[in-house]
């Protein structure tokens, strides 16, 4: 078991965030000490490696959310949970492929400037 502040440690989410993920339904059924105090599993440690994962390839919180539940209900759900995360690694290609167009943009400014620089400091050594 972890403690909040250990899955703070490994995940690099704050304590808020861990709470806030608990109240909106992404983390469920975090047990508790005797004290009170929230107790992580491995299982949630993972399931937390998943919604970052989601939310960091721009996932919505509610899709989350969604996605979290539909895995609650059971086995019943596979087919809806596929086709979720289908569409949603459709939408992370699409922009890897515009951020790969971004890029030889930027790539080719670059050069060309670079060439450009060359160019002057060749005929401008004393700069």
């Amino acid at each position: 078991m972890y403690t909040i502040r250990q899955i703070c440690e490994k995940t690099g989410l704050s304590a808020h965030t861990l709470r806030y993920y608990e109240k909106e339904g992404l983390l469920s059924h975090i047990s508790r000490s005797k004290g009170g105090i929230r107790q992580y599993s491995e299982e949630d440690l993972e399931s937390l490696g998943l919604i970052c994962c989601l939310k960091n390839t721009g996932m919505p919180l509610q899709e989350i959310a969604r996605f979290v539940r539909l895995t609650q209900e059971g086995e019943h759900t596979l087919r809806e949970r596929c086709e979720l995360l289908r569409r949603h690694r459709a939408n992370v290609v699409a922009r890897m492929e515009e951020m790969q167009r971004h890029l030889d943009k930027v790539t080719w400014k670059l050069n060309f400037f670079s060439d450009k620089l060359r160019a002057y400091e060749a005929e401008h050594p004393e700069d």
